[in-house]
């Protein structure tokens, strides 16, 4: 189900494919259209919540910058004025008119990305690679083109969507698999002999994270906003393995910290305190993710401390 994707087809296809025909022929195989970018519409996630905010049928128009100094003031006016016509379309909200309406191919892909976008070229640059994140990544290349006649709103699409450089790629695995081991193979463990609650659910929130871009790292393909991170990871895991990975994220989630667990216990990095359900569930975590590891080629071990591949991802 993508209601709102698929009502934004049909605007396009009964209005606004129209609109463009009769009042800008010339630049009718030069307009790219579609939805994409910013809220859970453009991911397809959009339900009755969603309507209290930033909700209503649109679509993006995508011009060049040399077509937006002829046709874009003009076409701005004329596909506003049309969606007025439509039923609450008067009363839409000035982010979501802000999201949908005639823009050019660099402002939103830059605006997304919070880099400066060669889109004529196509090109990222690695200091421009290792600072964008993960989840406006995915944020640039959801929903659908519906017609893109020149492909050069498609171009920078397609190279977003090969993914990460290899070097860039691995650079995050080891970040990702560093987090995770720290805040839950090690300092989780210190926090709670001493403890300190409060740092171990720090620990912990640090853990979910990481596991869970780890999994999608691993994947090659980019989170969504972080409220459906999750949602997200379960689609592509119940397809793959049944939920065998997001499972274990959701019972690491719900469990709490056990603190009688550790009572009368001292520290000892090398003993593991089997007695509390959180460190066995980080446990099968980590050693789900060594097995994607292996499927990526980066290791043939076994071992579930992830802190031990760091090297071994960034040499391979």
């Amino acid at each position: 189900m993508r209601p709102a994707i698929d009502g934004s087809r049909r605007f396009y296809e009964k209005k606004v494919a129209d609109l463009i025909s009769r009042r800008f022929p010339k630049y009718e195989d030069r307009i790219a259209v579609g939805i994409a970018g910013e809220g859970s519409d453009c991911f397809g996630y959009d339900d009755f919540i969603s309507r209290d905010h930033d909700f209503g049928t649109g679509v993006c128009l995508w011009l060049t910058d040399e077509d937006m100094r002829e046709i874009g003031g003009a076409l701005s006016r004329a596909y506003d004025a049309l969606v007025d016509e439509q039923p609450g379309g008067a009363g839409l909200s000035a982010r979501l008119r802000e999201r949908r309406g005639v823009m050019t191919i660099h402002d939103y892909y830059s605006d997304i990305l919070g880099i400066d976008c060669d889109t004529r070229n196509c090109t990222i640059g690695d200091d421009d690679w290792r600072k964008l994140d993960h989840s406006c990544l995915a944020t640039a290349v959801n929903g659908e083109v519906f017609r893109d006649d020149m492909g050069s709103f498609t171009a920078f699409r397609k190279l977003l969507l090969k993914y990460y450089p290899d070097h860039i790629w691995k650079v995050r695995i080891a970040d990702e698999l560093h987090r995770f081991a720290s805040g839950m193979q090690v300092n989780y463990v210190r926090c709670m002999t001493r403890g300190d609650i409060v740092a171990a659910r720090m620990c912990q929130a640090q853990g979910l994270e990481s596991a869970m871009q780890l999994y999608f790292l691993l994947k090659r393909e980019y989170p969504p906003y972080y409220k459906w991170t999750f949602r997200r990871l379960g689609e592509i895991d119940r397809e793959e393995t049944g939920n065998a990975f997001s499972d274990l994220v959701r019972a690491f989630s719900e469990q709490n910290c056990s603190l009688e667990t550790w009572e009368g216990r001292s520290y000892n990095a090398d003993d593991l305190n089997t007695a509390d359900p959180l460190v066995r569930i980080t446990e099968k975590l980590a050693a789900r993710i060594v097995t994607m590891l292996k499927s990526r080629g980066f290791t043939r071990r076994s071992d579930p401390y992830l802190e031990m591949y760091v090297d071994e991802v960034l040499n391979s």
